[in-house]
């Protein structure tokens, strides 16, 4: 039997929530700044004042690139939904913003579906979730597809100690569970986020290759984009280092760390602890790589969630909920 919310307890409940999500967000950066036990917040400022590099100019191109990394992934959101219903760039940015502040305290940034997906009506809901597994796989596909390369450079230039009967026997039990997997999927539909794997392959075949090819190329761009960055930050610290070796470093980087699942807000804990073991061989001190880490993720998550909460506070459910 249906039971039908009264429309003021539905507005209470989504006012609540809304208040949740921005507090909780704010609360999270607030502790990350103040808490983190690999880097004191008293010991980044001092150490970024006392390198006295940072300029107006320099802050400036800072901005610039994250403001691009950020238009790379509004332009990728709006150029995936028109493939099903229109929507303009000021609608995209407020969904890609709202749904970075509703991820940020979700594991795997689980919260940006839910987020995203509540701007629609019921009968393209799934469909957007769809188009959104499909932007977060192409980025996964540009940090694998560097990553590996970067990685393989990475090991065979410093010659990292590798037990391989270690490393055979975790592929062996790994090729072990795909099998089960495999053996099970056929059996049992697997699924992921919701949906069956064999529903997702379906949609994404009847998808053209060029649009496959579109969603892509914006996802390098942004890796390019936030790669360079890191780069960038390095050479502010006074790191000299030539660009294709450090790229070989942050790729590998990035790729080790996708592959952690973790709550976003502790995304840059997990970069930083991967960062200082892979640039030690390249011989960047310790303090350097946690201050370029959380550089990268104030500019890149914490600024642009804080600005996305205004967007949180102002949302409100469209007439065919």
């Amino acid at each position: 039997m249906p039971y039908n919310v009264p429309h003021k307890t539905k507005q209470f409940f989504i006012v609540l929530i809304k208040l949740s999500i921005v507090v909780g967000a704010v609360y999270f950066i607030y502790s990350k700044l103040s808490e983190n036990q690999g880097l004191e917040l008293s010991e980044f400022l001092a150490f970024v004042k006392a390198k006295k590099t940072f300029t107006v100019k320099t802050v400036g191109f800072l901005i610039l690139l994250s403001t691009t990394n950020w238009l790379l992934e509004i332009f990728k959101w709006q150029f995936l939904v028109k493939s099903i219903t229109p929507i303009s760039f000021l609608s995209a940015l407020e969904q890609s913003l709202g749904g970075l502040t509703a991820s940020l305290i979700t594991p795997n940034r689980i919260g940006d579906y839910g987020a995203k997906a509540v701007y629609y009506a019921k009968s393209i809901r799934k469909k957007i979730v769809l188009l959104n597994l499909l932007g977060n796989m192409s980025q996964m596909a540009a940090t694998v597809l560097f990553g590996i390369v970067g990685l393989l450079i990475f090991v065979s230039r410093y010659q990292i100690e590798i037990d391989y009967y270690k490393m055979t026997r975790f592929l062996l039990i790994l090729l072990m569970i795909s099998t089960f997997l495999v053996i099970g999927i056929k059996k049992s539909p697997l699924h992921f986020k919701g949906f069956g794997i064999k529903q997702i392959i379906h949609f994404l075949i009847k998808l053209p290759t060029s649009f496959h090819i579109r969603n892509l190329a914006f996802s390098i761009g942004r890796y390019l984009v936030f790669s360079f960055q890191f780069y960038y930050l390095l050479l502010i610290f006074g790191i000299e280092v030539d660009y294709f070796k450090a790229m070989v470093v942050i790729t590998s980087m990035y790729f080790l760390a996708s592959i952690i699942p973790t709550i976003s807000i502790f995304d840059v804990v997990i970069k930083g602890s991967v960062a200082i073991f892979l640039f030690n061989y390249v011989e960047v001190n310790e303090l350097t790589i946690l201050s370029i880490t959380t550089i990268m993720w104030l500019l890149n998550f914490a600024v642009p969630s804080l600005f996305g909460s205004y967007y949180v506070l102002n949302f409100k459910l469209p007439e065919s909920y």
